[in-house]
């Protein structure tokens, strides 16, 4: 199966009220804006959409709610890994079934994996239950514990998982991104990850993105693609470089509830994170607000800057 993924797909927040419920009411004004900005498409039910606090009726209800507000405007791809792959394979299942684009999976991550073949039994099963959908392996080592070799894996996957066509790939280590990228003659589509080295990427291959700030600075993340194109590297370097400074002011908070935070000061209310995310108290969203303010976010981020 061949299937590619271009431009900039954002990892979709799940909107939540002040007591934790979903709020899906809410998705439809959050797909609209980040269209708006320029997002290509969703990946869902990801570590930004807090897929693993959801129950698996609730990351069904959020795929749902995503794939209709879409309404095939660019593509959805949901996240379905799960510790039971039993309930991963039935939630890859249900986004076949809802017509979602493509499937998603972490690999189960209380009890780590720690060879490429089980990675790939593993995987398999999954992919298995959304047999007519694209599959993307989600490689996030810093949260599965799971360090093993993409390129390994891919290279022993294409012969387990029909429908593998490549990974989002979350890690800072540019030469594996690189040798997966150019596997089997570039067969692979391998998404970067790592919002704050979009500019790195760009340079060494990549075409597609799938990140967590792109719901906060589209317009920012547009201008460093498109300088990168335009082969002006400088203009490139100093708008990658208001993205780093602005990653590292929301790594000073937890970093979802920063997110969501800053979406809300953006005029876009996606409440809460679920517990085991802690909230931000009123002093902090405001000293968050006022960090930001001091390296231009808000006037760049409008394009004034």
């Amino acid at each position: 199966m061949q299937f590619r993924v271009r431009g900039v797909i954002a990892a979709a927040v799940t909107p939540m009220d002040e007591q934790g419920k979903l709020r899906l009411g809410k998705i439809r004004e959050v797909v609209d804006r980040l269209i708006e900005d320029g997002v290509n498409g969703f990946y869902v039910c990801g570590s930004t959409g807090e897929g693993v606090s959801l129950t698996s009726a609730e990351r069904r209800q959020v795929a749902e709610a995503f794939v209709d507000a879409v309404a095939g405007r660019g593509p959805v791809l949901v996240q379905v890994g799960h510790n039971s792959l039993a309930e991963a394979r039935e939630l890859a299942a249900h986004a076949q079934q809802i017509g979602a684009t493509a499937v998603s999976a972490t690999c189960p991550s209380y009890f780590k994996i720690n060879s490429v073949d089980v990675l790939v039994d593993c995987m398999a099963e999954v992919a298995a239950g959304a047999p007519e959908l694209p599959f993307y392996y989600y490689h996030i080592p810093s949260l599965t514990g799971v360090p093993l070799s993409m390129a390994a894996f891919l290279e022993r996957g294409s012969q387990r998982i029909p429908n593998l066509v490549g990974m989002k790939y979350t890690a800072t280590t540019l030469p594996e991104f690189q040798a997966c990228i150019e596997l089997q003659h570039r067969r692979y589509d391998i998404l970067w990850g790592t919002d704050e080295m979009m500019l790195a990427a760009l340079a060494t291959g990549a075409t597609g993105f799938v990140g967590s700030t792109y719901n906060l600075a589209m317009p920012l993340y547009r201008r460093v693609i498109e300088a990168f194109e335009a082969k002006d590297i400088p203009t490139a370097r100093a708008w990658q470089s208001r993205a780093v400074g602005m990653v590292r002011v929301l790594e000073q908070w937890p970093m979802l509830p920063a997110l969501k935070a800053v979406l809300a000061m953006l005029g876009v209310d996606v409440g809460p994170c679920r517990l085991p995310h802690p909230r931000l108290a009123a002093p902090d969203r405001e000293r968050l607000r006022s960090q930001l303010q001091s390296i231009g976010f808000f006037q760049w981020r409008n394009g004034n800057g």
